[in-house]
């Protein structure tokens, strides 16, 4: 029987390893560097699902914490590091979809980047066209619409994200798009 403080014999080899050695071993995934690539975009994702500004920030820092968390449980044979995360994101989005009863309002304008003078009027309007037609869609296919463009996913990573085919993935997103264009030219 092993003593109270004692060490397994498993514990005791690996903190006996050389600190490059176990890293290598212990750590799949470079979550900074996930961090700086990908931060924006999920915050774009998150603000697409929600529709509020401080509850995507809240939901994008805490997609990343749950990824710090869990990054020894990344499989890089299950998908990109994007993906993953994209995976993480879209559960912390939807638990803050349910904890609000699935009422999000939108509080506050995202951001535009500063546009030319003469681009200024046009890339305005489209915008609030696309975010009035986005508004109008179903949770779903703002969903969709965000992992594709947001994300930057292929069809295959959000079938993964998502638990379907990646032909069902993408038939919804082809679906989605053409409501959202639909919705589009429906606006004045």
């Amino acid at each position: 029987m092993k003593s109270p403080g004692r060490r397994s014999a498993g514990v005791t080899r690996t903190l006996a390893m050389p600190l490059s050695i176990r890293d290598q071993t212990s750590e799949r995934l470079d979550v900074e560097a996930l961090y700086r690539t990908s931060r924006d975009d999920v915050f774009a994702y998150a603000m697409t699902l929600l529709r509020d500004r401080s509850a995507a920030e809240d939901v994008t820092a805490l997609a990343f914490e749950r990824a710090f968390r869990r990054r020894r449980s990344y499989r890089p044979g299950r998908g990109s590091p994007r993906a993953w995360l994209f995976g993480i994101a879209r559960n912390a989005a939807l638990d803050e979809l349910r904890r609000r009863g699935r009422t999000a309002a939108l509080h506050a304008e995202p951001a535009d980047e500063a546009p030319g003078p003469e681009d200024a009027a046009d890339q305005g309007l489209r915008r609030a066209v696309v975010r009035q037609a986005l508004a109008g869609l179903v949770p779903r296919d703002r969903e969709l619409v965000g992992l594709k463009f947001h994300a930057g996913l292929s069809n295959a990573e959000i079938a993964r994200v998502l638990g379907v085919s990646e032909s069902n993935a993408g038939t919804q997103l082809h679906r989605a798009m053409r409501r959202l264009r639909e919705a589009c030219d429906a606006t004045p």
